[in-house]
């Protein structure tokens, strides 16, 4: 165990103490009297000593103590009473710590980094301890106290655990704490007097792996868009890796692929998961990707057994998985025995007698008449009772209904899992001699048995050949059969994995489609579902159906199942029922070819369950807009090209050229690309091993090509040469005749080219990359997940920012940094507000440019961070205004395009399109009769300021500047027709929140005096023009004459007031009666405005002055957070 490091002098101490091994900075001490020989007097009187010792005073046999060069002073740091335990914490102190010491420059560091390190370890430990005694230790709640304190979350960010560790900061290790929490992976550390704070969003989270550095051999590497950080020194890495894993893949799922994706039931609240949630869906993910099971299926009790095989006459050691409608088995040994019992097929669950041969038995009886003997069962009688329950749940839900699998005597035989051999009732339901069910709808389906029975063609063998060889492989089948099972609950062995290999004879194809792949039980489990289903969804037109009918024509077409109506409506009506079923889904290029084999060795029924069976639960995400998932898989190969071929990656550097021609394989599992009595026995593999049979398969396509590869000089032809290679693969067993397929083409050599046996190809698959487990497997796409979202969203990125760039004078780079503050808002809101509209605000199906939009609060956050016009308390009131202004569709939303293009006028537009935007501001749809801020005018004074505005000017300038007032009126008037489109002319209430912003925005400003006495003038003479065009509209023209009273009562106006706003309470009496007045009368327009502001260079001074925008976005990526959070705060208030 590690200890609390305490100094000793070992002066008197070496005479109890042997030392055994030692480093520069370690040692390993044994105590005389243990492990040593009786001759010594001192170790036995040493040995004598402690045995007298009460048990609680006793000293453990050895100890590791820290030790620094040239000092006497040692520290003691792990003790252990056997030398096993204690050579575990030496060899962890020389992996993750040895290497790290030699980069501090001095003794004190050395020492002080070491025990903190030790106590650190010491915490965790009892961290860990305490959290599996109790749910909330008082240890987790420090943890979280410390968690809130020093990153200032709201309540909503849930911390899930929390782990001691270093973080490399260059070549110095910086000791702290890493905080896992729903949304952010967050590290703290204070060391010799620097603090250190990291927060990393999830979403941020590009890449997540296990690697090495100079002075570690394990660490844990996290990159995003700027920075790599690497955390080591973990007391369990693996631990901390896998929640790691499942943090970021969570997150990344929810918040970026809405499409389909759909959380576990235990996960939907975030601020509910806990690390046992995330380890329970670890352990659910691996269950039904090992057993290919739906994904509702949730895993309850994983139970270490032995399952008796009678092939092998003894007990196979492994795991029995049980979960709602499922008990699964899996042997120890991989591929050695594998079991899956639906619960609808079991009968009964019963305990036997307890003996020393058979501990805890229990037998699992099922319908087809066989038993299996389970042993060693720990806590068996809460197991029985929870199988029980889940069995009465089951047959309660689903009472068994049986179909019509056993309608071929041929086949009645071999398949018996839904009928015994007599008549029987089980549920409502009344089972006849042959096992169907009586039932007036059973024969509505147009097509009632497989395409292949009805369109038969005889090979080029001679007939006697042909049925010779198909009679031999079922022949082994039917053997197969009577020794392992012949249901969906057979065993599954490394035996049946060769049959499948050699390929199944076409009388039984379907049928073990439909067992491999469970697709049986849903058959059986929905009776009558799929006849319902066509009948609502055909004769409906929309986009789907058309996309289907466009492409019925190009399935198979050179097969003559589909060269008439009979196999192109069975296609029709099964893509079309599907689409309907899965409105998420629908229907993708790639499911017509993979259903049109489908139908050639199923029934039309079990075709349809067949393709359930392939699109949700087999290829998970691979039929959906964005093929998520085959992206996934192509990204898993090209990992596995450089780990298994590595000549040929390094001669391809660019192995996304590979995986490009290779998305074809994976999408339409070899059938586009391969003759199709050669695909079909890759379709059989498939059904058998899953997607771990086309990535063998794919390796081994590479493989045998690699050498020609290896020397061609382009992407085209390295297709050239694969495509040929695939196009020559043949199926010397198949009894039909070889079909010809769209690569034809790149075949019309001159010399014959080789040809591939397709069973030569499956067995060198299996024989050199078959080790492949699917737990490997399914880590690699849980690593390369990630990519794949965050690929996609840098190509968002950049689409997006392409557009924009022409519009906009914001540098590039300053433009990216706004549009990732654009897309943090977003995910803010998300991360904290669960019923935020924001979560449907991403739709990753839109355009580039709409997939992240913000609403109104969530732009005025942003508004607060990054815009110039900041006006004090009249901020959110301008923000809510240029939003409103924005949002031209009426939608609440706007996206990233028009805040930039805003945010663009405000910091490089010139002098007339700032005004022009500030003018709009205070025109509807922008200002509103409801706006916080749009009083009446004679409530709410004028430009209200804390102190008067005083301002003077002589005689001679006032006469002047009524000159230059009516020769501007003049020059408007001209200019009034050149205008393209003319804005609406202001009333005198929006008038009125034009200068309070105007005003607002010079607060604190260097200049701000200059500013106040030129807006006051602009203002007085802006209301004077509104009145000249009040009077004239009420008398028809603009007089002179008129002109020359607005000169007379504004040197009045001077002469007796020098301040124009000395009472704020009551504005002066000429400015009063205009108010009086009806506001529709009284109007200015941007023309007016503008060249009001033109007579003041002050005002002209501070709209034209370059403004900094980096410095704001320097700004805003600090404070994004504290902002949200300090809402949220005076929410909850």
């Amino acid at each position: 165990m590690w200890l609390k490091p305490e100094e000793v002098l070992l002066k008197n101490a070496l005479k109890l103490w042997v030392t055994q091994k030692s480093s520069c900075y370690f040692i390993l001490q044994r105590r005389r009297g243990h492990g040593e020989g009786s001759g010594r007097f001192t170790g036995r009187l040493v040995g004598a000593l402690d045995a007298v010792l009460d048990s609680n005073a006793r000293v453990a046999p050895f100890r590791i103590l820290l030790q620094v060069p040239g000092s006497q002073v040692y520290s003691p740091i792990a003790c252990g009473a056997t030398l096993e335990e204690i050579n575990q914490h030496w060899e962890w102190l020389e992996q993750n710590l040895l290497h790290t010491l030699s980069v501090f420059d001095n003794k004190e560091d050395i020492a002080s980094f070491v025990k903190g390190k030790i106590k650190a370890l010491i915490a965790e430990e009892t961290s860990s301890k305490l959290a599996e005694q109790e749910e909330e230790p008082e240890k987790f709640r420090e943890a979280l106290v410390k968690f809130e304190a020093r990153f200032n979350f709201p309540e909503a960010e849930k911390l899930i655990t929390y782990y001691s560790c270093c973080c490399w900061k260059g070549r110095v290790p910086r000791q702290g704490w890493l905080y896992l929490s729903i949304n952010h992976l967050c590290f703290y550390s204070f060391f010799l007097g620097k603090e250190l704070k990291l927060i990393i969003p999830w979403v941020d989270v590009q890449k997540l792996e296990r690697t090495c550095n100079v002075f570690m051999t394990d660490t844990i590497r996290i990159t995003t868009q700027n920075k790599e950080r690497d955390f080591s020194m973990f007391l369990n890495l693996d631990e901390v890796f896998k929640i790691m894993e499942q943090l970021a893949d969570i997150t990344l799922r929810r918040l970026l692929d809405n499409e389909i994706f759909e959380l576990d039931p235990d996960l939907q609240e975030p601020t509910q998961i806990t690390k046992r949630d995330l380890e329970a869906r670890a352990q659910n993910e691996f269950f039904r990707a090992f057993f290919r099971l739906p994904r509702k299926e949730k895993l309850h009790e994983v139970v270490d057994c032995s399952l008796w095989t009678p092939f092998s006459r003894c007990h196979t050691v492994g795991r029995m998985f049980a979960s709602d409608s499922y008990v699964c088995f899996a042997s120890k040994e991989d591929g050695c025995c594998n079991v899956v019992l639906p619960l609808r097929e079991v009968v009964s669950i019963e305990k036997m007698e307890d003996t020393s041969l058979l501990p805890n038995p229990i037998i699992i009886s099922i319908r087809s008449k066989m038993a299996f003997q389970f042993i060693e069962l720990k806590d068996r009688e809460s197991l029985v009772e929870n199988l029980l329950r889940r069995l009465k749940l089951v047959h309660a839900n689903s009472p068994v209904h049986y179909d019509t699998l056993k309608n071929e005597a041929e086949t009645s035989s071999l398949f018996q899992s839904t009928s015994v051999c007599s008549d029987q009732k089980f549920g409502n339901f009344k089972l006849s001699q042959n096992g169907n069910m009586v039932d007036k709808e059973t024969n509505l389906l147009p097509n009632s048995e497989a395409l292949i029975a009805i369109f038969h063609q005889s090979g080029t063998q001679s007939p006697d050949s042909r049925m010779s060889r198909e009679q031999i492989k079922a022949s082994l089948w039917n053997d197969h059969f009577v020794e392992y099972g012949r249901t969906v609950c057979m065993f599954r062995t490394e035996k049946i994995r060769k049959l499948v290999a050699m390929g199944i004879p076409e009388s039984l194809r379907g049928k073990l489609w439909l067992l491999f792949s469970d697709a049986v039980t849903d058959l059986a489990s929905h009776p009558g579902y799929y006849g319902n289903l066509v009948e609502e969804s055909m004769g409906k037109c929309c986009l789907v159906t058309e996309e289907i009918e466009r492409d019925l024509h190009r399935s198979l077409p050179e097969h003559p199942a589909f060269q008439n109506e009979t196999g192109i409506a069975a296609l029709r009506r099964v893509l079309t029922a599907y689409a309907h079923r899965n409105p998420k889904i629908g229907y993708c290029q790639s499911m017509n070819i993979l259903t049109s084999v489908l139908l050639l060795y199923a029934k039309e029924e079990e075709a349809f369950w067949l393709l359930v069976a392939v699109c949700e639960r087999m290829l998970p995400d691979y039929f959906n807009h964005r093929v998520i998932g085959a992206q996934v898989d192509q990204s898993v190969f090209e990992e596995l090209i450089r780990d298994r071929l590595p000549e040929l990656a390094e001669h391809m550097k660019d192995l996304s050229t590979l995986a490009s021609i290779s998305l074809s394989w994976f999408l339409t599992l070899f059938l586009s690309i391969m003759p199709l009595e050669s695909a079909v026995n890759v379709v059989d593999c498939f059904f058998y091993d899953g997607i771990k049979a086309i990535f063998q398969l794919g390796l081994a396509v590479l493989e045998a090509n690699a050498v020609e590869l290896c020397g061609s000089k382009d992407d085209g032809q390295a297709l050239m040469i694969l495509s040929r290679f695939l196009d020559h693969v043949k199926n010397e067993e198949s009894p039909g005749p070889p079909i010809g397929n769209h690569h034809a083409f790149f075949s019309d050599d001159q010399e014959p080219y080789p040809v591939t046996d397709i069973a030569d190809l499956i067995r060198d698959s299996y024989e050199k990359f078959g080790d492949q487990s699917v737990e490997m497997i399914e880590h690699m796409r849980c690593k390369h997940r990630i990519r794949v979202f965050q690929g996609h969203e840098d190509t968002t990125k950049q689409n997006v920012l392409r557009v924009v760039i022409p519009e906009v004078s914001i540098l590039p780079e300053d433009l990216e940094e706004l549009y990732d503050l654009f897309k943090r808002e977003h995910m803010i809101s998300c991360y904290w507000e669960q019923t935020s509209p924001a979560f449907q605000h991403h739709d990753p199906n839109r355009p580039y440019a709409e997939q992240y939009l913000i609403d109104a609060q969530q732009f005025t956050n942003l508004y607060k961070l990054v815009s110039p016009w900041t006006c004090g308390a009249h901020t959110e009131i301008l923000a809510e205004r240029t939003f409103r202004l924005l949002d031209e569709n009426m939608d609440n939303l706007i996206a990233f395009k028009g805040f930039a293009v805003c945010l663009d006028i405000m910091y490089n537009g010139e002098m007339n399109e700032k005004i022009k935007l500030l003018y709009r501001l205070h025109l509807p749809p922008a200002l509103t009769e409801n706006d916080k801020d749009s009083q009446s005018p004679l409530k709410n004074p004028l430009l209200s300021t804390s102190r008067p505005l005083v301002f003077g000017k002589s005689n001679g300038d006032a006469i002047d500047y009524q000159k230059q007032l009516k020769q501007m009126l003049k020059d408007l008037a001209k200019e009034k027709d050149k205008t393209e489109k003319e804005l609406p002319k202001m009333s005198q209430r929006e008038f009125i929140q034009f200068c309070k912003t105007l005003y607002s925005m010079f607060h604190e400003d260097p200049e701000e005096n200059d500013l106040y006495q030129a807006i006051a003038t602009v203002t007085t003479l802006l209301l004077q023009i509104g009145e000249v065009g009040q009077r004239s509209s009420s008398s028809g023209s603009c007089s002179d004459e008129y002109m020359d009273d607005v000169q007379t009562e504004a040197c009045a106006s001077t002469s007796e007031q020098d301040s124009v706003f000395t009472d704020m309470g009551k504005p002066p009496q000429r400015y009063s009666q205009s108010l009086s007045m009806t506001e529709g009368d009284w109007t200015v327009s941007l023309e007016h405005i503008l060249a009001s502001l033109l007579t003041e260079q002050s005002l002209v001074n501070f709209f034209e002055k370059p403004l900094d925008i980096k410095s704001k976005l320097e700004n805003a990526k600090i404070n994004q957070y504290s902002l949200k959070t300090n809402e949220l705060n005076h929410q909850s208030e």
